[in-house]
C-alpha cells in the first residue's frame, strides 16, 4: 500500500537520538557500545570511526567532525545537554533551577584538514 502522507516518511527519516538516550551515552560506555554495535559497521560513514556522541552523527571524514564540533548546531547541543531536562518544583510551588551538566570536549587536532608536502 505504502504511506498515506509524504510528510510522515520525511518527519521519521529525519529522527536522532534523543537528549536523555544520549545523557545515558555519556553516562556508560557500555549504552553507547551497545548503539553502536547495533548498526552494520559498513553502512555506516568511513566505517563508523568518526562520531559525535553529543550530537549522534557520523560523518565521512576526520576533517568533517571537526569542522561540525566548531559549528553551531554542535554548540547549541552541547548547551542542551548541560542542562537539566526538567526544572524541578517542590511542593509548594518553590522553584529550583536546573542544575548544569559537565561535558568535556575531546581534544582537537590543528593538523587535520591541511594539506602536509612531502619533501622527496
Amino acid at each position: 500500500m505504502g504511506v498515506a502522507s509524504k510528510r510522515t516518511v520525511t518527519k521519521t527519516r529525519r529522527k536522532t537520538r534523543d537528549i536523555d538516550q544520549i545523557k545515558a551515552d555519556l553516562a556508560s560506555a557500555k549504552h553507547l557500545g551497545r548503539f553502536k554495535d547495533a548498526k552494520p559497521t559498513e553502512d555506516l560513514p568511513d566505517l563508523g570511526l568518526n562520531y559525535c556522541i553529543e550530537c549522534a552523527k557520523w560523518f565521512d571524514t576526520k576533517a568533517a567532525l571537526l569542522a561540525h564540533t566548531r559549528a553551531k548546531p554542535h554548540k547549541r547541543r552541547l548547551k542542551q545537554l548541560r542542562e537539566e531536562s526538567e526544572t524541578a518544583r517542590l511542593p509548594g510551588g518553590r522553584y529550583i533551577p536546573p542544575q548544569r551538566n559537565v561535558i568535556e570536549e575531546p581534544p582537537t587536532d590543528p593538523n587535520v584538514g591541511e594539506d602536509v608536502k612531502m619533501v622527496a
